[in-house]
């Protein structure tokens, strides 16, 4: 009783409250008013013949919440949804910053300033309301008429196709079909949620009846939500052209569609929240997995150039209205978010603070390129300042200067040309009066006049030519390449130096013939060996070339260059690579030298990395567990190591879900990049599945399990330099005393997506009593506790490790697998760290299994 006491007394404060500011007097006029009605008993939609009474207060919102409407109180889609701004006696709303005395006294007063003047329910009400000017000025308030801009399809086919009638006022009427087309079409299906596609049809009045015209010049962009949005005019009267209405056909075939996309609250045009329409309504993407392959997807169908970077965890701020796409998968190639794999729309488990988000920044001031030649080595000089390109005038300019542009842009001389090339262009004049010594590495280190400062007009603009390869002037060898974040100077992704800036090669049709030519061009004469799909990791900067095509014979890559420089449909997840001076060391059985737990001799090196970092053949025991095609088209499903010829050490719980029939699942060894198949790789199938007889899927404990491959005994997988099995610890062993440098690995998510090369992290154990603190009675003496508590650098396992070796270091230089990744609250959480299943506690269990 005593809760009900305080609703109701509650409910009488807004009342009067609301009696208090609708009795105050008129508000300075924002508008011309409109008929409106007292408040009271309803009335039918018309205005009154006569001056309202004084208005009175609403009656008290003491409703349950199971009345309130959904989507924070307004107008159902099925109308004008969230957009009706008209009472149901026809008057204008009036907008919420318009009544500061309201807004400054309800608790949801500060976010309806944002809401215009649209209809809403901020206390509760059977129906969303909205304030308005009676006739005599004064503010009353009524309730809204939620048909407003609702829309039906008149006709006897069926019920995908019609005449439009959208009702307004309480009166059902027509458009007049002048400039109706499909655009305009397909937003009264997405309104009726009859499908994304919408053909315009004319059909003629006659017949109709006295029905009202209410629009002529429908003008829609395509991504309303609601007729109402579109541009339009006002039927004044006359007649229709040629006497038609507007009809419509729907479809939900929308296969060369596009997904409408917009960025939201960023900074400027190039970021922002990512939000597709979908359904009548704009929703925002989860961030699961997503990655810049998506984010260059979005910039490219928002038209944005320069380079695209992905953004999780609501950095741009949350959303609001629905999560409509999740599991994004772009490779990056795509024209169009649509035509990416992905979840089904409004499949997901994510809320708002997972909203992803773009930016496309672009290029920086003072990038030049040559435009409307015959190639990229001649053309009008453009220059691009505030991510707009503009031309160059040609007061002062020198040979000097033509030298410096053409060594910017990857050449050795060129000479001035006063060809003209193709239209005359109309952008601005960023740059005049430039004088070059002739020594500078970049037109900016030039002296000039200030960004925008000239005396000149198009006809002025700079023209030159730089000489090409297949000319004397032409450097010998063409442009500088490099080799980048190799494990030595022999490997590593090929940059070119073009136009005064270090790029990358697309992988399109890469092959060992390309991996030749640059061997050889930085003097290894050994074999080479072609590497696609970023296998030393993702570059920076421009994509310069794409289709390579050598023959081998070369002596630059510049001699395979067949196609326009920046002409390319990749993006660096394809940058190319090469191993130079490169030998195969596969074995061909399991008499390779290496030894149970060592480690191959390159990979010492790299042992030495604190945070996450890619390790080329660094960890021969870590193997993939992975669902076979028919489960989701071969994907990554945990970590394993490899404990002997033909068993595998892994997590209970990464059969959760799929069950314990070995055919779903297969074991891939000798793995570095998942998309790009290697010497040393090999999949191997599943024979069985022992999980521990204590392992129950509602518990975190006894989280561990062995796999038996497929194959004779002790010859399963083929051991290599790449491929050897790991050391079981002593039983009881306590590696926070023996070995303090550990280590985890796996392919799981880094923060964007799931890596597509191996990751090492070190990681140090902690102390059982920290997770205990943290877990309760969850963390087990069968459990161990790892990961880094400093702000800056934490480290853990994530999702896809799951399953995946904590491996330390024993005297001697062996390896011993004490850890396999179990659980733990989030990714890199401060203050939760990571907990792995104590491997020592279970190797009787093991032994009695495996035979080891």
């Amino acid at each position: 009783m005593a809760f009900a006491r305080a609703v109701l007394a509650a409910a009488a404060a807004a009342a009067s409250l609301l009696a208090a500011l609708v009795s105050s007097g008129p508000l300075p006029e924002a508008s011309s008013p409109r008929p409106g009605r007292s408040l009271g008993a309803p009335r039918p939609a018309v205005p009154p013949a006569s001056e309202p009474a004084r208005p009175r207060p609403p009656p008290p919102a003491a409703l349950p919440l199971q009345h309130q409407l959904p989507g924070g109180g307004v107008c159902p889609r099925g109308g004008g949804g969230r957009f009706v701004n008209v009472t149901e006696s026809g008057a204008e709303c009036l907008p919420w910053a318009e009544v500061p005395t309201f807004l400054e006294k309800t608790p949801q007063g500060r976010g309806l300033r944002a809401q215009r003047n649209f209809c809403r329910n901020p206390d509760g009400r059977s129906r969303p309301w909205c304030f308005y000017r009676n006739r005599r000025g004064r503010v009353d308030w009524g309730y809204c008429d939620c048909r407003q801009g609702s829309v039906r399809l008149r006709g006897d086919q069926n019920d995908f196709e019609g005449i439009v009638e959208v009702y307004l006022n309480g009166i059902w009427g027509v458009i007049c079909s002048n400039n109706w087309d499909d655009t305009d079409a397909s937003v009264i299906c997405k309104q009726l949620e009859l499908g994304e596609r919408g053909t315009a049809k004319h059909t003629s009045l006659s017949g109709l009846g006295l029905i009202p015209v209410y629009w002529s010049d429908v003008h829609c962009h395509g991504d309303e939500e609601n007729i109402l949005l579109c541009e339009k005019s006002i039927w004044q009267g006359g007649t229709c052209s040629q006497n038609m209405a507007a009809a419509v056909t729907c479809s939900f075939s929308h296969a060369t569609d596009f997904v409408p996309v917009r960025l939201a609250d960023g900074k400027n045009a190039h970021e922002g929240r990512v939000e597709v329409y979908y359904a009548g309504q704009w929703g925002t993407i989860c961030d699961d997995q997503w990655d810049d392959a998506d984010a260059e997807v979005v910039c490219r169908q928002l038209g944005l150039g320069g380079v695209a970077k992905a953004w999780s965890q609501a950095y741009f701020g949350e959303g609001s209205g629905p999560v409509l796409l999740d599991e994004v998968r772009c490779t990056g190639n795509e024209l169009s978010i649509e035509e990416c794999p992905k979840s089904s729309w409004q499949e997901h488990n994510c809320g708002h603070k997972e909203d992803a988000g773009v930016s496309c920044t672009p290029l920086a001031d003072g990038a030049i390129r040559l435009a409307g030649g015959k190639g990229s080595h001649e053309g009008r000089l453009e220059v691009l300042y505030s991510g707009q390109w503009g031309t160059i005038c040609d007061d002062g300019w020198t040979d000097l200067n033509t030298q410096v542009v053409c060594r910017q842009l990857g050449f050795k001389n060129g000479k001035g040309n006063s060809e003209r090339y193709l239209e005359e262009n109309t952008g601005p004049i960023w740059l005049d009066d430039i004088s070059c010594s002739g020594k500078e590495t970049s037109l900016l280190q030039c002296s000039k006049r200030e960004w925008g400062r000239h005396d000149c007009s198009h006809q002025e603009d700079v023209s030159i030519s730089c000489y090409r390869e297949n000319d004397s002037h032409r450097v010998t060898l063409g442009p500088p390449i490099r080799l980048m974040d190799g494990e030595n100077k022999k490997e590593g992704r090929v940059e070119i130096f073009i136009n005064g800036q270090w790029g990358t090669i697309c992988d399109d049709g890469w092959s060992d013939k390309d991996a030749a030519v640059v061997c050889r061009q930085l003097g290894y004469k050994g074999p080479a060996k072609a590497r696609t799909m970023a296998y030393f990791g993702e570059g920076k900067g421009p994509i310069h070339v794409d289709n390579m095509k050598c023959t081998g014979n070369e002596r630059s890559l510049a001699d395979c260059i067949k196609q326009d420089i920046g002409k390319h449909n990749c993006r660096h997840s394809e940058d190319a690579s090469v191993i130079c001076d490169y030998l195969s060391k596969k074995a061909s059985g399991n008499n390779n030298k290496g030894k149970m737990g060592t480690m191959p001799v390159n990979a010492g090196k790299r042992r030495k990395f604190s945070s996450y970092s890619p390790c080329r053949g660094g960890w021969p025991w870590q193997v993939a567990l992975r669902l076979k095609s028919s489960h989701g088209d071969g994907r990554l499903l945990c970590g394993a190591t490899l404990i002997s010829s033909c068993w595998v050490l892994t997590a209970a719980h990464c059969f959760k879900r799929y069950g314990n029939n070995t055919r779903n699942y297969v074991v891939r060894v000798g793995d570095y990049h998942t998309l790009v198949p290697e010497e040393y790789e090999e999949e191997i199938g599943v024979h069985e599945i022992v999980q521990h007889q204590e392992y129950k899927p509602d518990s975190s404990d006894y989280d561990i399990a062995l796999v038996r491959l497929q194959g004779p005994e002790e010859q399963c997988a083929r051991f290599s330099t790449h491929v050897l099995p790991a050391c079981l610890p002593l039983r009881r062993e306590r590696p926070q005393k023996t070995a303090p440098n550990c280590y985890i690995t796996g392919w799981g998510d880094t923060g964007r997506a799931y890596s597509r090369t191996l990751q090492q992290a070190a990681i140090p154990l902690l102390p059982k009593r920290i997770c205990e603190e943290r877990y309760r009675t969850r963390f087990t003496g069968r459990m161990l506790c790892a990961g880094s508590l400093q702000d800056q650098k934490r480290v853990d396992s994530c999702q896809g490790d799951s399953g995946g070796p904590l491996m330390c270091e024993r005297p001697g230089e062996s390896w011993a697998v004490y850890g396999v990744t179990s659980w733990g609250y989030g990714c890199g959480v401060k203050d939760s760290p990571g907990v792995y299943t104590k491997v020592s506690s279970f190797v009787p269990w093991i032994r009695s299994i495996t035979k080891l």
